[in-house]
């Protein structure tokens, strides 16, 4: 066997084992409910939620709720399973998305958009049940996730008529990893079904030609090294943002490529930093809980 492959092959082991000790570890002290919050036909779209063990009674905590990547066509809810329950350990209730994918439905990124409008709004309109502050929601994803959480912030339309559409579909803040923000630049990269629909309508749904003062604040993870989202898609949506007087900060991870953020040490280093960011805008205390 290559070495290399031998080498990469052990890393993602010892990555895999890490990663499953932790959740072990917090497993029993996080609760886990699936909720449905969207019916299309026989089609049911679940959202899985974890909320922290240890909270006073009656209170009102922040929440955030996640989008998975895949190039719309692939990817589960459970990929930010980790991410769920490492911020949920720290006090936030974390919620991580399953929609409409152009392998199991055929789907296009358009309905993407409105399956993940369709959930944050579910979630505010469910906020005293699930005992969360409405205006405290963050949305978060990675890559096409990513893309998802920020057109949810950005764009206009997109939603589902029989929803109740004064329950607003727009998070509070944004958590990104590798995100897709500049639609025309990547579209060649999607499968060519897909670039043939969305041909003519790729700005429509491109975060970077949506931005707007009072956007939410942002923070976001990317690789320097990047071959599928170029790393200075991050940096030019950042200073765009800036222009508009918005809050954005972009962390670079140096020689890191794709999804990198789902592996050790840049799991910790990125939960880290998100922990930090939520603290900052009021999320989470000072002295979050620490297990």
């Amino acid at each position: 066997m290559n070495h290399k492959l031998l080498k990469y092959l052990l890393l993602v082991v010892i990555n895999a084992l890490s990663l499953l000790t932790y959740s072990q570890s917090i497993n029993e002290q996080i609760k886990m409910e699936t909720r449905i919050y969207k019916t299309i036909g026989l089609k049911r779209l679940n959202l899985y939620i974890f909320q922290p063990s240890v909270r006073k009674e009656g209170e009102k905590l922040s929440a955030i709720v996640f989008f998975h990547g895949g190039g719309y066509t692939e990817g589960s809810a459970s990929n930010f399973t980790p991410q769920c329950m490492y911020l949920a350990d720290k006090g936030i209730v974390s919620i991580t998305v399953e929609y409409r994918l152009k392998n199991q439905h055929g789907e296009l990124p358009l309905i993407c958009i409105s399956d993940a409008k369709s959930a944050i709004r579910w979630v505010r309109g469910h906020a005293d049940e699930l005992n969360i502050d409405e205006n405290r929601i963050a949305a978060g994803g990675g890559s096409a996730g990513g893309h998802l959480a920020a057109s949810t912030a950005l764009l206009k339309g997109f939603d589902e008529v029989n929803e109740n559409l004064k329950i607003s579909s727009v998070p509070n803040a944004l958590v990104l990893f590798n995100p897709v923000l500049d639609i025309p630049e990547i579209l060649y990269q999607l499968p060519k079904r897909m670039v043939k629909a969305l041909k003519g309508r790729e700005t429509e749904i491109s975060p970077m030609h949506h931005l707007f003062t009072g956007a939410p604040p942002t923070i976001i993870f990317h690789g320097t090294a990047d071959e599928s989202v170029p790393f200075h898609q991050a940096a030019k949506y950042c200073d765009k943002m800036k222009e508009y007087g918005n809050r954005c900060e972009v962390v670079p991870f140096e020689g890191l490529g794709h999804g990198f953020f789902r592996y050790n040490p840049a799991f910790l280093a990125t939960m880290e930093s998100t922990v930090k960011f939520l603290i900052s805008i009021g999320y989470l205390k000072e002295e979050p809980i620490i297990r």
